[in-house]
């Protein structure tokens, strides 16, 4: 395989299988291409789970190829099985359309949207699938699909094996993922789909019917599922998803989130979620002994990548101002706090639920009885403790749980 996009995949680990790679690659030497990946629209923002997706969407760009980006707002409507023990929550027309305008913003910040000839493009299945006539459907697409062949995909197999309901619903996801290839085959000339590897079957599928229903080759390539050295699932931490909007994570926490990677996970993450060029990189993990200086260098790329320089940059200031000065940063995350509220006096464990530091009330005495709150660096000792103003140093204290999350408590 002489291409360099595909080379430069296999290099960061992102290749996982491909239908032909050798195919693919005489192509992708020939021409560029398009290729596409989908995405449901399931919250108003997508998580890190999707990262490694999209840098092979800016991946595809580097090396002059053409992004689609498929923002599901028709199959959001009725949710992928893949890898899930339970029905996915219906949502509303209403709620899918804000979720697709507020998960754009995230693509059009890490993406290349100057270059026309590699700009991204943004296409939504409800524009099509929302439109079939059912019969007509069953008969010209449903015909190729054959209850055997979708029985063993993982996505039905593991449900049914559990003894877990599958709703008919979810059990034709699996044929509209491959209409969907074939109608962006037809219509954009997109050759290629790529997917977690979890996805192989369902991407098969489109490649199979658009053989069947065109007499022609499409390609689908999927890369691995991530997981962390811990057995943890990527994305998830103990207070939840991390978000890539800005306004459900801040820049610091998602800084953070980097800069806490577990040591067994950076080198594999440098590759993974860094523009870094492979060789460049292999010389300075080589170079570089204290694994501390790696889980910096990852943090900033990463939030550099998503939020610009100059956010990357304060969020590595603050970092350092508050975990080696000890002090008070301007660049922590803030909670506020009314000034009658203080002077009243909240109960701490009602100010940790409220602003959902941690995700119940039982969690924090927990936390608490193992010293693990501070106030100004000060530990609270009492789940009965009440915040008041002497708390307040010029209207802010620090909030401090663990030796890693803090925040700016303000008075407004």
């Amino acid at each position: 395989m002489k291409n360099d996009f595909l080379q430069e995949m296999q290099e960061r680990g992102f290749l996982n299988q491909c239908t032909d790679l050798d195919k693919l690659g005489e192509i992708c030497e020939k021409k560029s291409i398009s290729g596409y990946i989908g995405f449901d629209c399931t919250a108003s923002s997508l998580h890190v789970g999707s990262l490694l997706q999209i840098m092979i969407l800016k991946l595809m760009q580097k090396h002059g190829h053409q992004p689609i980006i498929l923002l599901g707002g028709g199959t959001t409507l009725i949710g992928d099985p893949s890898g899930k023990d339970t029905t996915r929550k219906i949502l509303e027309k209403s709620e899918i359309k804000n979720n697709i305008k507020s998960i754009k913003k995230v693509f059009n910040k890490i993406l290349d949207t100057s270059n026309k000839k590699v700009s991204p493009v943004f296409v939504d299945n409800a524009d099509w699938l929302t439109k079939l006539n059912y019969i007509q459907f069953l008969r010209d697409t449903g015909s190729h699909f054959t209850i055997n062949k979708m029985l063993t995909f993982d996505s039905v197999k593991l449900r049914l094996e559990r003894e877990q309901s599958l709703s008919y619903m979810e059990f034709n996801y699996m044929i509209l993922q491959a209409y969907d290839f074939y109608q962006l085959f037809k219509n954009k000339n997109c050759i290629l789909q790529i997917g977690g590897s979890d996805q192989w079957g369902n991407i098969v599928n489109g490649v199979d019917l658009i053989r069947r229903k065109l007499k022609k080759e499409a390609y689908g390539l999927t890369s691995p599922l991530i997981t962390l050295a811990s057995g943890a699932k990527m994305g998830k931490t103990e207070k939840g998803a991390i978000w890539l909007n800005e306004d459900k994570l801040s820049s610091y926490d998602y800084w953070q989130f980097w800069r806490n990677t577990d040591d067994r996970d950076v080198k594999r993450f440098l590759n993974f979620f860094t523009e870094i060029e492979p060789k460049e990189l292999n010389e300075i993990i080589n170079k570089e002994k204290n694994i501390n200086n790696l889980k910096v260098l990852l943090a900033n790329e990463t939030t550099k990548i998503l939020h610009g320089k100059t956010a990357s940059k304060k969020a590595e200031k603050t970092a350092k101002d508050t975990f080696e000065g000890g002090g008070l940063s301007s660049g922590l995350p803030e909670i506020t706090i009314k000034f009658n509220e203080v002077e009243q006096g909240i109960n701490i464990l009602d100010f940790i639920s409220k602003n959902k530091i941690l995700l119940s009330k039982s969690e924090a005495r927990r936390v608490i009885a193992n010293k693990g709150f501070k106030i100004n660096n000060d530990i609270i000792e009492d789940e009965k403790k009440i915040i008041r103003l002497k708390d307040f140093k010029n209207k802010v204290f620090k909030l401090s749980y663990g030796k890693k999350k803090h925040y700016l408590v303000k008075i407004i």
